[in-house]
């Protein structure tokens, strides 16, 4: 068995992999480690190596031109602050041009990733290098730079297609990503109206946000338990109204299904954002509600819908339902006429009433189908900004605070970044958004049925 398996590995062993390449390469094949495209110009594929060694080239004028002097600057983040100069003459302060640790930074990390390119690049080129090598010592066809061409547009199609988007990711989600994940360990925000510099601080912003004493961490606590708290709400109860309703719809005892269907299809249609306002302005203290309820004599003071933090909260968990509940109900119709129809005649044979057939049959089939559908829910009410931001705005705020009490991680986070410039601690908060959300998304799928055991209901 152990032969066995030994001889299946070495079957799908690469062939030409670096590290046979750097032990049994010729030496234009090791001097490719050194001048990229060496090896190729041995085997007369001039074309291919003259791209290779061009690159190098690029690389190493782009790196004795800024890349040594980014990455030299990276670990200090600069050191010329920028002085203001009071200037006689024209009655105002002239400021002299410092370093700005933001462009550092951000330099200094692009240039992590284009040299982590090239060795990528540069490992190619020696690969490619032993292969030419071997296809030659065995005396088989080495492809010309038009069938290497050609090759993209058909058996490495794949390839071709996948450079652009990859790249795309690299640059435009990577990138940004891994920069503002580095101002978590640095001292940035901003003062006035200039950007100060700023250097690392290593852990500290993580411990002032975890710190139970600072102001900054009880806000952290209390803002992520209340997310929790709204997450679990919002996508529960909009799952089990919203299956509820749709087995309502669905009852052979309904008459006009497809009219009540469409009734919450109408109020799936209205954008979000405007009902989300509507009911905003409704709920004011001098709102419509308010108003009708005072002038039907039930109260005498305006209800604290968004003044209180009870009434606030509830409000808005309430309010969600509405909005969220008709989209539960379309997702939820067609896997509830899936569930086979045998079981429902077994169990009314059996004597269970709906209630239990819904208990044993319905709830656990249809948790079965859509825990992935009820993760990537939790994970949106842990992010769904706007119904809290368009809503409440995070109200009520106590004096003082950068939270209110119906803020989420996501909504704090954009009052840190955007009101009080916070930019160190909102990263810090970014950054523990994505470590909750990931733990629990990974941790509740991996004990599910649908994970499990995927032919429970087969």
């Amino acid at each position: 068995m152990k032969f066995n398996k030994k001889k299946k590995m070495k079957e799908f062993q690469d062939p030409y992999s670096f590290a046979n390449a750097v032990t049994e390469g010729d030496s234009m094949t090791k001097l490719s480690m050194i001048i990229m495209g060496a090896g190729h110009f041995k085997h007369k594929q001039f074309i291919k190596g003259a791209l290779f060694l061009l690159f190098e080239l690029a690389f190493i004028l782009f790196m004795v031109t800024n890349g040594f002097y980014n990455l030299a600057k990276l670990p200090g983040l600069g050191e010329a602050a920028q002085e203001g100069v009071w200037n006689e003459a024209k009655g105002i302060y002239e400021y002299s041009a410092g370093d700005n640790s933001l462009v550092i930074l951000l330099y200094g990390i692009a240039t992590i990733f284009l040299l982590i390119g090239f060795i990528l690049v540069w490992r190619s080129c020696v690969k490619s290098s032993y292969k030419s090598q071997k296809l030659a010592s065995e005396g088989k066809h080495l492809n010309t730079f038009k069938e290497d061409i050609a090759s993209l547009f058909d058996e490495n199609l794949a390839g071709l297609l996948l450079t652009g988007p990859v790249l795309g990711i690299l640059i435009f989600t990577i990138l940004p990503l891994v920069y503002m994940i580095s101002m978590a360990f640095t001292n940035y925000s901003i003062t006035g109206n200039h950007l100060v510099l700023f250097d690392w601080v290593g852990l500290k912003n993580f411990g002032t946000v975890l710190n139970f004493n600072s102001s900054i961490g009880k806000e952290f606590w209390s803002v992520l338990a209340w997310t929790l708290v709204w997450a679990v709400f919002a996508t529960f109860l909009n799952y089990l109204f919203g299956m509820l309703l749709a087995i309502l719809i669905n009852r052979k005892e309904t008459h006009w299904k497809s009219f009540w269907r469409f009734c919450f299809i109408l109020s799936i249609a209205v954008p979000q954002f405007v009902s989300l306002l509507i009911m905003r302005t409704m709920l004011q203290p001098e709102g419509a509600v308010n108003v009708l309820l005072k002038n039907a004599g039930w109260i005498s003071t305006s209800l604290p819908f968004f003044t209180d933090v009870t009434w606030a909260r509830v409000s808005v968990i309430v309010i969600n339902l509405w909005v969220g509940i008709p989209y539960t109900m379309m997702q939820v119709t067609g896997i509830l006429q899936n569930i086979p129809a045998e079981l429902y005649e077994s169990a009314k044979i059996d004597g269970a009433n709906a209630f239990v057939t819904f208990m044993k049959i319905t709830l656990p089939y249809m948790l079965f189908v859509t825990t992935p559908y009820l993760i990537t829910q939790f994970t949106g009410n842990v992010n769904n900004f706007n119904v809290i931001y368009l809503l409440s705005g995070g109200d009520p705020t106590p004096v003082g605070a950068t939270a209110g009490k119906t803020d989420l991680l996501v909504t704090w986070l954009y009052k840190l970044t955007i009101d009080k410039q916070y930019y160190s601690i909102g990263a810090v908060i970014g950054i523990f958004t994505f470590i909750v959300l990931a733990i629990v998304a990974l941790v509740t799928y991996r004990n599910t049925g649908s994970y499990k055991d995927e032919e429970g209901f087969m």
